[in-house]
């Protein structure tokens, strides 16, 4: 669905690839981990002709985006949000639609706390918000589901990541979206993102980063005081998880609305896993759009 097209922020080299009306109503499609920017592909059309311009970058260590020289390899939630708002800067949006996926979701909770007046509405896609706290208790169930997480944390784990990503990542698909069941040409287009030369050290530092095992990079420490202990969010949010998602339980969403001092909405979807744009996205596209057209009705 198009060529890549690239800003250039403080610190990284941005691709993205757009695809509506240059006139068009901002909104922004964030991938997480392990995924990348065309993972929105089927999302895409029923937006753009509901007249959105939209914009779905490859997250830093994914794909054709490169980090600028001297520029931290982290991969933890601050940096991901700052990359978001520098992306929206360049593109010189002063307000924008967001919807972010996994890492896309947890930058989007993020960024919406570090500038609420930039944001139109968000949608987040399998992940709750004040889930990423490192001193969050969580359900046997779902530390169970986060193993890899912890994975990551061990040489072990790294070096499966290093030597085996292909197959350790297609892995994840099958374990997260049971019941989905996507050809290899899908799994593979996608991975081609995977052998980017940051990949390594930005997947390994988000999980180690967000649970505490390693200090996050100085150049974002304002971004990570002002995250301490999941702030409420002020943006309007709908929160769409997948019933049989096994990486993040829907139960992870229970007590949530607690953090919301705006309009907020969780939704289970049945039938579907963790890729919820690939594997129901008529259904996300339906949820989403309504969502906007409730925010512009206020």
């Amino acid at each position: 669905m198009g060529e890549a097209a690239f800003v250039t922020t403080r610190d990284a080299r941005i691709a993205y690839l757009e695809h509506g009306p240059r006139e068009g109503r901002p909104l922004l499609l964030v991938h997480g981990f392990p995924d990348d920017a065309r993972t929105w592909d089927a999302l895409v059309p029923p937006l753009v002709d509901a007249g959105f311009r939209t914009i779905a970058p490859w997250v830093r260590g994914f794909g054709p985006t490169t980090l600028a020289e001297g520029a931290a390899r982290t991969g933890e939630i601050a940096a991901l949000a700052a990359d978001v708002l520098a992306l929206a800067d360049a593109l010189e949006f002063e307000q924008f639609d967001y919807v972010g996926h996994d890492w896309g979701a947890r930058a989007g909770y993020a960024a919406a706390v570090l500038a609420p007046e930039r944001f139109r509405s968000l949608t987040a896609l399998a992940v709750a918000y004040g889930t990423n706290v490192a001193a969050q208790r969580l359900s046997v169930d779902q530390g169970r589901a986060y193993w890899y997480q912890w994975y990551f944390a061990t040489p072990r784990g790294e070096e499966e990541l290093r030597t085996n990503r292909h197959a350790f990542c297609r892995s994840l698909w099958g374990h997260w979206s049971p019941g989905w069941h996507p050809t290899s040409e899908e799994y593979d287009v996608t991975a081609v993102s995977f052998a980017n030369p940051d990949f390594v050290p930005i997947v390994l530092s988000s999980y180690r980063q967000r649970w505490g095992f390693v200090p996050g990079a100085e150049r974002y420490a304002a971004e990570r005081a002002a995250l301490e202990g999941a702030p409420h969010v002020t943006v309007p949010t709908l929160a769409l998880l997948g019933r049989d998602d096994g990486a993040t339980l829907p139960a992870s969403a229970d007590g949530s609305a607690a953090l919301f001092d705006a309009p907020y909405e969780v939704r289970i979807v049945p039938d579907c896993g963790h890729f919820l744009q690939r594997e129901r996205p008529a259904v996300v596209a339906d949820a989403l759009l309504a969502h906007l057209r409730e925010r512009d009705a206020v």
